[in-house]
């Protein structure tokens, strides 16, 4: 599949986010359109100005690693910018599908035992999702906790798991949900958009991607943005219907062993109202959702 107009727009709006005060140069003359030239972001790459407009069409193919740690530079690019150029390149010169397998499977996945067992012996909420952010997999509090998603599945009619994406953009609860609901948007949407640099063979993230952007002026806004970010590890808050506000700590771990999957677990602050309210919701959800 043939990647430039990824490559062109996510360096194009990269190059458009950098101020010359912040690259350290003079902001002389009028400008056209935000950000550096191309000339001053080719002069801040040590690469010619003709070298840099081909890398910017798209032409990524080919490209050293050396050249790409220089681009990354010069736009000023942070981890996950970085990771998600790099992907772009891969992507490029055919090699990504090499680097991480995928699973192609029609039929439905179910976790190995030992992983559901890993899952139902953490006492606070654990669950597993995939880079299109389907929930394949949780423990009863995870189950409980994202009540939501099962209903908003149910709702549905349809689908094999519940999307964290879907209920964003086409679930109104999620504005309940999530009290910081912009802030979930525009996460969600980075996590796909770095998913799709990974692997833009996924036909299941296409179709997603069509869908909430035919659907949601919102989702296709943010995806045009074409942020990307690493979701390892931070805070997170949500509003359940039982038991009210929740404040949890989270760390996202790649399943070595299922490539493309990660496993996320939550935690509260000792003691806290969080750690209360888990308590209390623990105390109804006696068994996880298959």
């Amino acid at each position: 599949m043939d990647n430039r107009a990824e490559v062109r727009d996510f360096l194009t709006t990269r190059r458009a986010k950098v101020t010359p005060a912040a690259a350290g140069l003079p902001d002389v003359g009028r400008r056209r359109v935000p950000g550096l030239r191309r000339a001053e972001a080719a002069a801040l790459a040590g690469i010619s100005v003709e070298y840099y407009a081909k890398l910017e069409r798209g032409a990524l193919a080919g490209v050293s690693a050396s050249v790409l740690e220089s681009l990354a530079r010069a736009l000023r690019l942070d981890d996950a910018e970085r990771t998600h150029l790099f992907d772009l390149a891969s992507t490029a010169d055919g090699t990504s599908a090499l680097a991480r397998p995928r699973r192609r499977s029609t039929t439905k996945w179910v976790p190995r035992p030992a992983l559901q067992w890993l899952l139902d012996a953490y006492t606070s909420p654990a669950i597993v999702r995939n880079g299109r952010m389907d929930l394949l997999a949780v423990n009863a509090l995870g189950a409980a906790m994202h009540s939501a998603l099962y209903a908003s599945l149910d709702a549905a009619g349809g689908g094999r798991w519940p999307n964290f994406a879907r209920f964003t953009f086409l679930d109104d609860d999620a504005h309940r949900f999530y009290p910081d609901w912009e802030t979930a948007a525009a996460t969600c949407v980075s996590i796909l958009r770095t998913e799709a640099g990974r692997d833009p063979h996924d036909k299941g993230m296409h179709d997603l991607v069509g869908e909430l952007s035919t659907r949601s002026p919102q989702f296709r806004g943010l995806w045009n943005s074409h942020d990307v970010r690493l979701h390892g590890a931070g805070t997170k808050q949500f509003h359940h219907t039982q038991v009210g506000n929740l404040d949890l700590a989270y760390e996202s771990l790649e399943v070595v062993a299922e490539p493309g999957l990660t496993l996320t677990l939550y935690s509260a602050e000792p003691a806290s109202p969080t750690a209360q309210a888990l308590t209390l919701l623990a105390s109804w959800a006696t068994t996880p959702v298959s």
